[in-house]
């Protein structure tokens, strides 16, 4: 199992950032270079405390589909979502966010992913799934801080 961290600050209230966060329609804006879209659960609007979403997505040139529920939800401070359905063995996402002052939220995120098969998942997790990952991440916080702040 791989561990993902990663910080991002926005100027924004943490409301703003919360709400920007589960927003699924600036979600799909972030990642429109790999074609990612809500295709099941709810597609649009804000998610919510036990609501699904159903991803699809083109990575590593392959057309694949990930279904997560929010678990938990503390707004605006935290939520989780869980994967019920894709390609890993297991996944889940802590979303958290702490207000710096009025107009400034800091937004950490933790990703656990676990790959299927095995010790071939294991190899998998080292060489690349890591990297990937992170790499994924840190570009879809760039870009929603950018949508978020030029709003």
């Amino acid at each position: 199992m791989i561990t993902i961290e990663e910080k991002t600050v926005f100027d924004a209230s943490i409301e703003t950032v919360f709400d920007a966060e589960r927003d699924i329609s600036l979600h799909s804006a972030t990642q429109e270079h790999r074609g990612e879209r809500a295709v099941g659960g709810v597609t649009s609007g804000l998610i919510g405390q036990g609501q699904e979403v159903e991803w699809e997505a083109v990575h590593f040139g392959i057309k694949q589909r990930l279904r997560v529920k929010i678990t938990h939800m503390e707004k605006p401070y935290y939520f989780r979502d869980e994967m019920i359905k894709g390609a890993f063995k297991t996944f889940s996402h802590e979303h958290r966010f702490k207000e710096i002052d009025s107009d400034k939220t800091e937004k950490s995120d933790v990703m656990h992913i676990e790959a299927p098969f095995g010790p071939l998942g294991w190899i998998a997790e080292g060489l690349f799934l890591k990297w990937y990952m992170k790499r994924f991440l840190h570009k879809k916080n760039q870009s929603m801080k950018k949508r978020v702040e030029t709003a």
